[in-house]
Parts: C-alpha cells; sequence; structure tokens
C-alpha cells in the first residue's frame, strides 16, 4: 500500500493512508486526500482559497481515473463547489461521460445533492487584487483582459508558501488497484473560461492498472500540447522504469520550447510500488506514506533541464 502526491498534498496523505489501512480502495483514498486539500483555506492554488480569474471569479478543475477500469471523470470551469474532485468521482461513476464543465457541471452538482459556498476567501481576494492594485475599476473584457491577463501571468503567482500548486494524489492499494486524482484552481488571473490540463484526462491525469499512472502540475498548458501524463504511462507500458518514462516524457516537452510555459512536475506511481517525481525546476520534492509510516516523507524531484529554461 502506497500513496504519494505533490508536496501540498501532505495535508491529506495520512487520511488517504488511514483509509488504505483499513483496507480501503485507492479510490477513496485519492478522493479524501484530495478534499482535505480542497479545504485548505491556506492553499491558494486548490479548492477554498484558491487565487481567482482575471474577473476575481473562482474556477475549479479536478479528475480522478480508476487503474482498473480505465474509467475517468472530470470537472472544468466549476464554481461554487468546494470539493470538485467528489463531483468528478460523481461523473465518472453515474454518467456516461467523462467531462463535463461550467454551468452543466455545477446543475450536476445540484442534482447530486452538493452544497455551494463561497471559495473566495478574504486572504485570496486581497493576494488578487494586489495583483491588480490601482487597476481594480478596469473593464476586464476583450483586448483589455487578455492583457491584463498576459502582464499577471508573467508575474511570480502569488501562492502561498512552498507548498501550493495544483494536487496530484496517486494511491496503490491492498488489492493491488490503482488510482490518480488531480484538483486544482488553476492558473491565477486567467482569462475566465480557461482550463488547464487537470481536467484532460491524458494531459495532467492518466492511470492504468496494467502499467502504472501518473499526474501533472505546473503550466498545464503545456501538459495538454504534451498529452505528458498520457505518455509517461506509455513508456511504463513500454518496460521503462518511472525513472526512465518520466525523463522520456519530459524530453519530449522540449519540442515545444516557451521559457514561461515549461515550468512542469509530474508524479510516477506502478502496480508494484515504484515511484518518482520529475520537475522542469530545481530542489523540488514530492511527497508520500506507506503502510509502515508514521509521517509523511518526502523525496527529492528528479530535475530535467529543458532548452526553454537554460541558462
Amino acid at each position: 500500500m502506497l500513496i504519494i502526491g505533490s508536496s501540498n498534498a501532505r495535508v491529506g496523505l495520512p487520511l488517504g493512508m488511514a483509509i488504505l489501512r483499513r483496507g480501503g480502495t485507492a479510490l477513496d483514498a485519492v478522493e479524501a486526500a484530495i478534499r482535505a486539500v480542497e479545504s485548505n483555506p491556506d492553499d491558494h492554488t486548490v479548492g477554498l482559497g484558491g487565487l481567482p480569474n482575471v474577473l476575481g471569479v473562482v474556477e475549479l478543475d479536478a479528475s480522478i481515473m480508476d487503474g482498473a477500469t480505465r474509467s475517468a471523470g472530470a470537472v472544468a470551469g466549476v464554481k461554487g463547489i468546494e470539493h470538485p474532485i467528489s463531483l468528478a468521482r460523481r461523473v465518472m461513476q453515474d454518467l456516461p461521460h467523462v467531462l463535463l464543465v461550467g454551468e452543466g457541471a455545477e446543475r450536476f452538482a445540484a442534482e447530486c445533492g452538493f452544497e455551494t459556498a463561497e471559495l473566495l476567501t478574504a486572504e485570496a481576494r486581497e493576494i488578487y487584487l494586489r495583483g491588480l492594485r490601482g487597476e481594480e475599476n478596469t473593464p476586464y473584457a476583450g483586448a483589455a483582459a487578455r492583457a491584463m491577463v498576459h502582464r499577471l501571468a508573467m508575474q511570480p503567482e502569488r501562492a502561498s508558501g512552498k507548498d501550493a500548486g495544483t494536487v496530484n494524489v496517486l494511491a496503490l492499494d491492498s488489492r493491488g488497484e490503482i488510482c490518480a486524482g488531480v484538483s486544482t484552481s488553476g492558473f491565477a488571473w486567467k482569462y475566465p473560461g480557461r482550463v488547464g490540463d487537470s481536467a484532460v484526462i491524458g494531459a495532467g491525469n492518466y492511470c492504468d492498472g496494467r502499467y502504472g499512472a501518473a499526474a501533472c502540475t505546473g503550466r498545464g498548458e503545456l501538459a495538454i500540447r504534451g498529452a505528458t501524463a498520457r505518455t509517461v504511462v506509455l513508456g511504463l507500458a513500454q518496460g521503462l522504469s518511472p525513472e526512465e518514462a518520466g525523463r522520456d516524457a519530459f524530453a519530449d516537452l522540449d519540442l515545444i520550447p516557451d521559457a514561461y510555459f515549461s515550468n512542469m512536475n509530474s508524479v510516477v506511481l506502478t502496480p508494484d510500488g515504484r515511484h518518482a517525481g520529475f520537475s522542469t525546476v530545481e530542489n523540488q520534492i514530492y511527497v508520500g506514506m506507506d503502510e509502515t509510516s508514521s509521517e509523511v516523507q518526502s523525496w527529492p524531484r528528479i530535475f530535467v533541464r529543458l532548452s526553454a529554461n537554460a541558462t
């Protein structure tokens, strides 16, 4: 039994591991771990307290994938739902679809009995306004909005602390089944309606119980263009180790030269419990627990230098 994730998953991994130790499923463990991150108001990149789009509206994306069946569910551009990971699971289990977006996803949430909530916290709102200081009255539409998104996007995102970003959680249960989940508030100050890789199966999330699972954080546009999570798992299917599969998938991203959007990270887990993490940024970590862990452990991500980020 094993559960791993991005660094900000540390607040939820003990809950996930408790489920695995009770004989619970990887699917339940992943959902529970991510729900804890979504409810953490100090994390401004996921769920409650997430940084909003350029209009000041929090829009959430999430996906979950079951390796045993390769069933998947995802939601994108969801407003007012604190736990999009649970909504994504309901899409997977209750509908013949994989992805619901915007008003349709919110309608389905209401039908499923999800409560609505105000997700923009006072702290996140202040961070958002600091980015717009002196320009709060600008009408953000059309070219003005695009210019604002570009200006703000080229600045460092004001996330809180080192444990921030899209949350990835991968779990392996006592039956040898594997699951992957992803949740995010996405690109801060993004253009309204932007959807990143977190809701796109094959880009930010992919899980195949025969070979393994991979999930991504960073600039989602890059993972979409490179189908990065699926590329990692295809490497595993070809017999590569997690380290080799991740390096090859990241090397493939070097065909997309863009210094800003070349920020990419991934975690990988195989059905026999091997795992690895990767980043185009130096000195990054990923975290995890196994059945013997008394606390969350951390491991260094393998640094992969892309030519767009070369100094």
